[in-house]
């Protein structure tokens, strides 16, 4: 069985990335001013002007007081996953579409859109005490489904990159005995890892695995060496390919498109209601394709938000 097709069975894809500075990876926080990154270059495209979408009172009305009460939509993000979420020139705005789509569902509820930044599989585990939404490029997998509810908004698939003209002759099919980069509490670092334990029982060398907490350190590490490949969701890929001026090439094809999802408090069918009425407004009146097609996405546009649609396990 090649490495690829195994990845298909271990894991339900994921959408992660990260927007790569010259040498240098941008760093969170766990507070709404996030630390700047080093450089001013971040960003390459400003965010799509939301401030049109205006609120649906039968909509709003479905949000607990919980959510409600301080006037806020309080949403946990991790801005190192370009063109998803990353973050702006000034080292401190969250950008992305994502984070547009975040400021579009406020507007919809009448709150204000407060984004936290912070590392990503700290998030979840804060949904509905520290955050009321979970909005980083999430893939909807069973065991996620355990502690949260979902709705879905987008479908992005695998991919890998390694330096431009792959020097290393790094294969997709066999990564035994290389050095391979991902993000921390991403699906592609749960794949990568059984791949690990496959490679150990075929008695093939050892894949070594650098787990990072931020996404453009897993990309960095392939511009200057220090890993061979980086595995991660295939619009961050993409996106960190265009952004590193030549310095990685996408290695093979993307692979197990699945949903993404807005993380949401488990049991709590208020806010899931809600969301997936303001998230299919969107859909509905244009604005969600618009958001998509301004950061060239549109590829992984859905036609319906859905509420913990069913993915392989």
């Amino acid at each position: 069985m090649s490495f690829t097709t195994k990845m298909k069975t271990i894991a339900a894809a994921a959408l992660s990335v990260a927007v790569l500075l010259p040498l240098a990876a941008c760093g969170t926080t766990d507070n709404s001013a996030s630390t700047s990154a080093s450089g001013s270059d971040s960003a390459t495209i400003t965010s799509y002007d939301v401030s049109g979408v205006k609120k649906d009172d039968a909509i709003a009305k479905l949000l607990p007081e919980s959510v409600t009460k301080d006037g806020k939509l309080t949403i946990g993000t991790n801005p190192s996953y370009a063109p998803a979420e990353f973050l702006d020139a000034d080292g401190k705005t969250q950008i992305g579409y994502d984070m547009d789509l975040a400021r579009a569902l406020g507007n919809v509820f009448g709150l204000k859109t407060e984004i936290v930044s912070s590392n990503f599989d700290t998030i979840i585990p804060a949904i509905g005490s520290k955050y009321d939404l979970g909005i980083a490029a999430f893939t909807i997998t069973p065991d996620r489904m355990k502690s949260v509810d979902f709705v879905s908004y987008f479908t992005a698939g695998m991919g890998y990159a390694v330096k431009k003209g792959n020097p290393n002759k790094v294969n997709e099919n066999d990564l035994c005995g290389l050095k391979v980069a991902v993000e921390t509490g991403t699906v592609e670092e749960t794949a990568i890892n059984e791949t690990a334990k496959q490679c150990k029982a075929d008695g093939k060398k050892d894949i070594e695995i650098q787990s990072s907490k931020q996404q453009t350190d897993a990309t960095t590490a392939v511009v200057t060496g220090k890993a061979d490949v980086f595995f991660a969701d295939s619009p961050v890929v993409g996106y960190a390919i265009a952004q590193t001026d030549g310095q990685l090439e996408q290695l093979g094809k993307d692979f197990d498109s699945v949903p993404n999802a807005i993380a949401i408090k488990k049991g709590d069918t208020g806010t899931v209601e809600a969301v997936q009425k303001a998230m299919q407004k969107l859909m509905d009146d244009g604005t969600y394709d618009k958001i998509l097609k301004h950061w060239g996405v549109e590829s992984g546009a859905l036609k319906t938000a859905e509420v913990n649609p069913d993915v392989e396990g």
